[in-house]
């Protein structure tokens, strides 16, 4: 079943179009009718056609016999303006008709211009003056075409009084309305057949998008939206279909036929003019995608260098793992870059106003709007390119401490060890100082520094051989180099005695597995030896010391490791 919003009430709109029609048709034929009846009396002589009066265009005007345009005077002839020269020759025309003369159009030379002629009778004069000068118009051109339009309109006036031929129009437009009335109906059930195996594709469509029952796509408003557009392009085709059906039932009927051959002149108009253009820019067009195409293959011929510097361990000159993907990426953009610049004048509209207008706006936009991103964009390659860090170099930046799992253009990932990804701004990162692990050892690995402080009453060779002791019963700390005890400073109470040694890499997370494990062994050995780890400001040493003898390490509910 087809949802209700793209139900079509054809039977109203249908009864209206028929309402409409007859209205219209009922107007004409009864104006025809009592036109003819009017002027029976005279001997094949028609009744003063309909003719608009002329309509002024600055100092010209228009003679119009039958809604058509007949001439367009431009200049006064013997004191005469256009309006009033317009005005003589519809009434000298009409009168003519009126007398039951011929019709015939004739036209005698004069030296002041060419004297046309209806039924031998003068209808009015044109002067070299009523030429289009812009146009390059001579006097001869403009009488063949007012001659060219006087006998057609006059055709059309002798057409009108046939009472078979506005019969056969009244018929054949009857027939036009009734095959409009079918192809609107029959769009508008095609209309509803769309709609329904949408609707049921679409509802196919959500319902297997649902992954544990989440909507990810909601229903009703793919259906509001494809219900639009098929509204949308049912309405433009029934425009379409009235539009052809009114200048067809125009062009039936002499009085209205000059409408209805302007309306397909518009139209056919306007889609010469849309396949001119078409014509007019395939050329643009061409170039423009031969420009895309030559892009695309520099950008092709480019990709195999950087997948073998990916692919190589060393890099190719100055790309390397970690710059090869970037410069990867700015290279295209520039690329794409270059090629839709020299591609711009060759779009379509690129010259237009809008055009013009729609790049300033764009441009005001990016430039207030991007600051901070391009902030962001060229911090993220100040340190790509500098290489102040590594992906996999374990750092410290600010507050923040771990591996290096990502540099990207506008942030850096650090997995810290403990269960956290911790994404910092570039710009933070090159606006503050950055303390790298891994940049200041002998091949792989990485620097650890534990940092303790022992009273003066404990000589300080026990500290640090007790230091280095831990150092070498903790698993991933190196032998070689060999860790090195330092004292970093001689405070008010205690030295402080700095532990720094090397550690091979396991993983994302070594140094926090390292360090608690080395904190463990410092701790293990210093109870072996008796010396307590504390130093705080005190007055006096405490009555028992602060230590945990060997025998209580393993105290409930800690296990020892070969108890399983």
């Amino acid at each position: 079943m087809r949802p209700d919003f793209l139900c079509l009430p054809r039977g109203s709109i249908v009864r209206l179009l028929f309402v409409a029609w007859a209205l219209w048709l009922a107007a004409a034929g009864c104006s025809a009718a009592s036109g003819h009846t009017r002027h029976a009396p005279v001997a094949a002589a028609e009744p003063a056609p309909p003719a608009a009066v002329a309509v002024p265009a600055g100092e010209e005007a228009e003679l119009v016999l039958m809604n058509r345009q007949i001439v367009r005077f431009r200049a006064a002839f013997l004191g005469a303006p256009p309006r009033q020269r317009a005005e003589r020759g519809r009434l000298a025309i009409v009168a003519q008709l009126e007398r039951g003369g011929s019709d015939t159009v004739s036209v005698q030379p004069n030296p002041v211009g060419n004297i046309v002629l209806v039924g031998g009778q003068l209808a009015f004069v044109l002067t070299p003056e009523d030429t289009d000068k812009l146009a390059g118009e001579t006097l001869d051109a403009l009488t063949d075409t007012t001659l060219a339009a006087l006998r057609t309109a006059l055709a059309e006036s002798r057409e009108s009084r046939d009472s078979k031929t506005l019969v056969e129009g009244l018929a054949v437009s009857a027939g036009l309305t009734l095959v409009f009335a079918i192809l609107l109906s029959g769009l508008g059930r095609l209309r509803g057949w769309i709609a329904g195996r949408l609707a049921a594709a679409i509802d196919a469509q959500t319902r297997r998008l649902r992954p544990g029952g989440a909507e990810l796509i909601r229903g009703e408003r793919v259906l509001a939206a494809v219900g639009w557009l098929t509204g949308a392009a049912f309405w433009l085709l029934a425009a379409l279909l009235a539009y052809a059906w009114l200048a067809r039932v125009l062009a039936l009927f002499p009085y209205t036929r000059a409408w209805g051959e302007q309306l397909d002149d518009y139209l056919l108009g306007v889609l010469a003019r849309l396949g001119l253009g078409i014509l007019e820019t395939l050329p643009n067009l061409l170039v423009a995608a031969l420009m895309f195409l030559v892009a695309r293959a520099v950008v092709g011929l480019l990709k195999p260098v950087f997948d073998h510097a990916a692919s190589s361990g060393n890099g190719v000159g100055w790309l390397d793992k970690d710059t090869v993907e970037p410069t990867r990426k700015i290279t295209n953009i520039l690329i794409w870059i270059f090629a839709l610049v020299m591609a711009y004048p060759y779009l379509p509209g690129a010259h237009t106003e809008a055009f013009k207008g729609m790049s300033v706006l764009i441009g005001l936009m990016v430039s207030l709007g991007a600051s901070s991103v391009v902030g962001q964009g060229a911090s993220g390659l100040i340190l790509m390119y500098s290489r102040t860090l590594r992906t996999g170099e374990y750092v410290r930046i600010g507050e923040h401490e771990g591996t290096v799992a990502a540099i990207t253009l506008f942030n850096t990932r650090l997995r810290t060890g403990r269960g956290a990804e911790v994404t910092i701004p570039n710009a933070l990162i090159v606006g503050s100082a950055t303390r790298n692990y891994s940049r200041t050892t002998d091949g792989l690995g990485f620097m650890i520094d534990i940092t303790v402080t022992i009273g003066y009453d404990t000589p300080w060779r026990q500290v640090e051989a007790m230091l280095l002791e831990a150092a070498r019963r903790t698993d991933g700390v190196l032998a070689n180099p060999a860790p090195r005890v330092f004292q970093t400073a001689l405070s008010d109470f205690y030295p402080e005695y700095c532990l720094v040694a090397q550690a091979a890499p396991t993983g994302d997370a070594p140094r926090a597995r390292v360090l608690s494990n080395l904190h463990a062994s410092i701790q293990d050995v210093f109870n072996e030896h008796g010396v307590q780890i504390m130093s705080p400001h005190y007055m006096a040493d405490p009555a028992q010391e602060k230590r945990v003898p060997p025998e209580n390490w393993y105290a409930p509910p800690a296990r020892k490791p070969d108890a399983g």
